[in-house]
């Protein structure tokens, strides 16, 4: 029996590091379709119509079940359609350093406080001070903003949007006991039924055979990896590690796609950016392993046999 846990376990962090890379990626492209000529609402509209295609017929003819009831579509509206809008939007608005830091640096501290409320899961201490540090480090990035008398950058509060909507998938998704498929289908072909409608007849397009590049790269990367196969590693890893273990995993993502974007997208490295960007590494770090608390539990109980 333990040896099956420690074997699921690995599994679990098997497909954390996946999504991990995988969405390290996702912001890097993002931010690449981000200040290309496509508006938000075309890179959405590429992301699910082109996973949608993908996933329909295999849902059809061989792995059918019932999509259109409550629980599936509260998911995909908000892990789907709300979070994609959120993000989207503060890609156009705001550097991927920025995302870099937010976006995995809140969802640890929305999804276990959200876990702890909704789904009754006792949290160590160590989360709590993982939290804490990534938390101080992403206050940085604002504080460097306030003290440069920088304007605000509104982006931003997208990404805090976008991060607060995943939060709450997570925790759905465990609370509900929502198969990886199950998610990944009600994601892709319940928001393209709701969202490509509106966009075709209501919303701005800027899609161009000239920019046939940037639509080959979002819909290979938003289409295929970031929403098929990184949500197949995402919901396995929070079946298996919790919702706020894998949250606490994601953190880890700002340390891959922040120095992307300065090394690659060649964005600006203040003391702000690159001291949130470590502190919300080290919170991540804490939080997942509980190591700085195993190392004074050592302590403790060696002061205690010396006493003795």
């Amino acid at each position: 029996m333990n040896q099956l846990m420690t074997t699921d376990r690995k599994i679990g962090y098997m497909c954390a590091l996946g999504a991990v890379l995988i969405w390290s990626g996702f912001i890097l492209v993002s931010r690449v379709g981000g200040i290309s000529e496509l508006s938000a609402y075309d890179v959405i509209a590429i992301r699910y119509a082109t996973c949608a295609s993908l996933l329909l017929p295999f849902w059809w003819f061989k792995y059918r079940f019932p999509l259109f009831n409550v629980r599936l579509i509260t998911v995909a509206m908000i892990g789907g359609m709300a979070y994609a809008l959120c993000t989207f939007t503060g890609f156009q608005q705001a550097p991927a350093s920025h995302a870099a830091i937010l976006m995995p640096g809140l969802m640890p501290l929305f999804i276990i406080i959200l876990s702890a409320r909704f789904n009754h899961e006792k949290m160590p201490m160590s989360k709590w001070l993982g939290v804490a540090v990534i938390t101080f480090g992403v206050s940085l990035l604002f504080v460097e903003q306030w003290w440069s008398g920088a304007q605000p950058v509104y982006g931003d509060l997208w990404f805090i949007a976008g991060a607060l909507c995943w939060a709450i998938f997570s925790v759905l998704i465990k609370k509900w006991n929502i198969t990886p498929w199950q998610v990944t289908v009600s994601l892709a072909v319940l928001t393209s039924l709701v969202y490509l409608p509106i966009y075709i007849f209501w919303l701005p397009k800027k899609m161009a055979f000239s920019l046939l590049p940037d639509i080959a790269l979002q819909a290979v990367y938003q289409g295929v990896l970031a929403t098929i196969i990184q949500m197949f590693f995402y919901v396995r890893a929070v079946q298996i590690l919790g919702a706020s273990g894998m949250g606490s995993m994601m953190a880890i993502v700002p340390i891959i796609s922040g120095l992307g974007a300065i090394i690659l997208l060649a964005e600006p490295a203040g003391v702000g950016v690159l001291s949130g960007l470590l502190l919300v590494a080290i919170g991540a770090y804490v939080a997942h392993s509980g190591f700085v608390f195993n190392v004074l539990n050592r302590w403790g109980a060696r002061r205690r046999g010396e006493v003795s």
